[in-house]
C-alpha cells in the first residue's frame, strides 16, 4: 500500500485584508519615489527624505521577506500584521505629502500616538498567543512601544530635528514619548479586548497544519489472494508456465 501526500491547507484571509496591503505599499513605493524626485512636492525637504526612502520599504517588506526565507512551509502569511506594519510607513508619508504636519499642529501628535500603537498591535500579534493573559499583553506592550518612540526619536534627532531649539526639541521629544508609551498600551488593550470576544484569533501567523496523507490502494489485478494456513500460495497467473513446457 502507497500514500500520497497533499498540499498543507493554508487558513484563508480576508480578500480587502490582502488587497489593501498590496495598495498600500504600491502607493508607498509611488508616494516615497515621487518625494526623491521631487521634495517640494513630497513636503519632505529637510526631513529626512532619504532616510525615509530607505526604511520605509524595508519595513514594508521585511515580514514577506522573513515569510519567504524562513516562515513558509511553517506558519501562514501575517497578512494582517503586513498591512498595520504597512499603514504606519503609508500614513506618515501620505501626511507629509499632503502637508498635514505643517499645517495642522495636533497632527504630528495624533500620528505618534497611532502609529506608535498599531506597530505594537501588529508586534503583538506576531509574537504572542490569543491565550495570554492582559498582564503580558501589556508588559510587552510596554517593552516594544517604548522601545520603539525612542528609536522614533533618535532617527528624528538625526534626520531633521537638530537644527531647532533646544528647549523646542526637548519638550517634543518627551511629549513624543508619552504619546508613543500610550499608544503602544491602548493598542494592546484593545488587541487582548478583541481576542477575548474571539476576535483577531487568527490574525498572527498560524502553524500550518500537518501534511495529509492519504492511503493508496493498488489495482485487484496486482493484489495476491488470501492465502489460507497451510496452504501454498498460488502463483500469479502471469508466472505460471504453460502445460507444454
Amino acid at each position: 500500500m502507497g500514500a500520497l501526500a497533499a498540499d498543507p491547507v493554508r487558513p484563508s484571509t480576508p480578500n480587502p485584508v490582502i488587497v489593501l496591503d498590496v495598495a498600500a505599499k504600491a502607493l508607498l513605493v509611488l508616494l516615497l519615489a515621487s518625494a526623491i524626485r521631487y521634495p517640494e512636492l513630497g513636503h519632505l525637504e529637510g526631513k529626512g527624505a532619504t532616510a525615509r526612502a530607505v526604511g520605509y520599504p524595508l519595513m514594508a517588506f521585511v515580514i514577506p521577506a522573513a515569510w519567504l526565507l524562513g516562515w513558509r512551509d511553517r506558519v501562514s502569511f501575517p497578512w494582517v500584521v503586513d498591512l498595520l506594519v504597512t499603514l504606519t510607513c503609508f500614513t506618515d508619508t501620505l501626511g507629509n505629502r499632503m502637508d498635514l504636519y505643517d499645517s495642522l499642529r495636533w497632527f504630528d501628535d495624533v500620528m505618534h500616538f497611532v502609529n506608535t500603537g498599531v506597530l505594537t498591535a501588529a508586534f503583538i500579534l506576531l509574537t504572542l498567543s490569543p491565550r495570554a493573559t492582559r498582564g503580558a499583553v501589556i508588559e510587552r506592550s510596554l517593552a516594544f512601544g517604548v522601545t520603539a518612540a525612542l528609536g522614533w526619536e533618535i532617527a528624528e534627532y538625526y534626520a531633521f530635528l537638530s537644527t531647532s531649539g533646544v528647549i523646542d526639541r526637548y519638550a517634543d521629544t518627551l511629549g513624543d514619548l508619552a504619546l508613543g508609551t500610550m499608544g503602544s498600551v491602548a493598542a494592546g488593550l484593545l488587541v487582548h479586548w478583541a481576542w477575548q470576544h474571539g476576535r483577531l484569533l487568527t490574525a498572527g501567523p498560524q502553524p500550518l497544519p500537518a501534511v495529509r496523507v492519504f492511503a493508496v490502494r493498488p489495482p485487484v489485478s496486482l493484489q495476491r489472494p488470501a492465502v489460507r494456513r497451510g496452504e501454498r500460495p498460488a502463483r500469479p497467473s502471469w508466472r505460471r508456465r504453460s502445460p507444454g513446457r
